[in-house]
């Protein structure tokens, strides 16, 4: 086996709350019908990488659910498979402490399989990339390590592990997080920042393992692995702005958003709905592939005045129904009912919720399975709504959580 892929799948997601309030991060849903784990496991998959553990820690039902849905390999060949793997405590009591004692933890699946390399990669952001192409980047190197690396504003580099490179872009130092971060020589506004995304050669990573686990640490890649074998080892940067996707416009080159707040997941979402999308889920070359369910085709009904089944600049995933209502630049999960008289804007509205009569909707996000009473409104008064549902303050976004109950139901 020449690659196997281990994703860091556990993370609360603590500034996407309330979405995160019944599920782990990688489960919340992205784009109508996606889920944001289905972005990294369709790149492994397109990318030929078959060979694949999701590490899990916190609240993973519902993404456990999901991969049961919708990411199963047949059984024929046997180093096909993505298989869950829950924190079981195999080396102690404690949970997992960083993201290299999750690896730690399953040492034995890396030794069990005898991989020349592992790819470690998050869950939760929104990018396609070939990661055949930074493999062979690692190879040509000879590198112990390879990070995938993107450029980012100065201003926005201390959430980032930020590297510094030399000519042959090989790693000189790295920083996690750092309060002041290096910008690049040829740019003193932009900084080189780490994705999250490692390959490691096998023998390289089991012996980084077992002295970090021996070590006191924070037990994590970004803080204690690259850091301290910068200087001794071969670590080197991969540009992610060099990455090629068949189908994919030029525009798109090098796009990649962490969705970790509000804000930054409705703005990602709502790129989307534009007539030529920064990012385009239509590249049916690479296609970001996801649970498929029998959900029958989305319907528009009604054609009178002021009772109009209508979408603008929208996506409406399928079996949803959009009854004399009007989308407007929104993202609208799977089996949503839309009542006559309603109008959504600038929302995103996740799967199975109703809408009912004469509501209004505006600058909002609605988790699943919420029912909205005829004739509320909701983001047209900040104040009144400040006194029922979650308010981002950075955005000014109303958030209702899953399940949500209104006075009365």
């Amino acid at each position: 086996m020449e690659v196997l892929g281990m994703i860091m799948a556990g993370g609360e997601g603590s500034r996407l709350f309330p979405l995160t309030k019944e599920r782990a991060k990688p489960a919340v849903y992205f784009g109508g019908k996606f889920r944001l784990i289905d972005f990294v496991l369709s790149n492994f998959v397109n990318s030929q990488v078959y060979s694949i553990y999701v590490l899990t820690q916190f609240k993973s039902q519902s993404l456990a659910d999901h991969l049961q849905d919708g990411w199963r390999f047949g059984s024929i060949l046997r180093d096909h498979f993505i298989s869950l793997v829950p924190a079981q405590q195999r080396m102690g009591r404690d949970w997992y402490m960083g993201t290299a004692d999750a690896i730690y933890q399953n040492i034995n699946l890396i030794e069990n399989h005898h991989p020349d390399m592992v790819a470690i990669f998050g869950a939760d952001h929104v990018y396609r990339m070939d990661l055949r192409q930074m493999v062979d980047f690692h190879k040509s190197k000879n590198a112990d390590a390879t990070v995938a690396a993107i450029q980012v504003k100065r201003e926005e580099a201390s959430s980032f592990g930020i590297l510094s490179v030399d000519d042959d872009s090989r790693i000189m130092d790295f920083q996690e997080k750092p309060a002041s971060p290096k910008p690049i020589p040829s740019n003193p506004d932009i900084a080189l920042a780490s994705m999250g995304n490692y390959i490691f050669s096998t023998d390289f990573l089991l012996r980084k393992l077992l002295e970090d686990a021996q070590s006191e640490t924070n037990h994590d890649f970004g803080k204690d692995i690259i850091p301290s074998s910068c200087k001794d080892s071969r670590i080197y940067a991969y540009d992610f702005q060099t990455n090629a996707i068949p189908g994919a416009s030029e525009e798109e080159r090098g796009y990649w958003r962490d969705v970790g707040t509000i804000k930054a997941f409705w703005e990602a979402n709502m790129d989307l709905r534009n007539v030529k999308p920064q990012f385009n889920l239509y590249n049916r070359k690479w296609p970001i592939k996801t649970a498929s369910y029998s959900s029958p085709p989305a319907k528009f009904v009604f054609n009178e005045d002021g009772r109009r089944g209508q979408a603008i600049n929208a996506i409406v995933s399928e079996g949803s129904i959009i009854s004399g209502g009007k989308v407007q630049d929104s993202i609208i999960g799977r089996n949503v009912f839309l009542h006559s008289g309603s109008a959504v804007i600038n929302s995103i509205i996740m799967e199975e919720v109703e809408i009912g009569r004469n509501c209004r909707i505006n600058l909002a996000i609605i988790d699943k399975g919420v029912r909205v009473p005829e004739g509320t409104a909701i983001g047209y008064n900040i104040e009144e709504d400040r006194k029922k549902f979650f308010i981002d303050e950075e955005s000014g976004i109303v958030v209702i959580p899953k399940g949500y109950k209104f006075p009365g139901q």
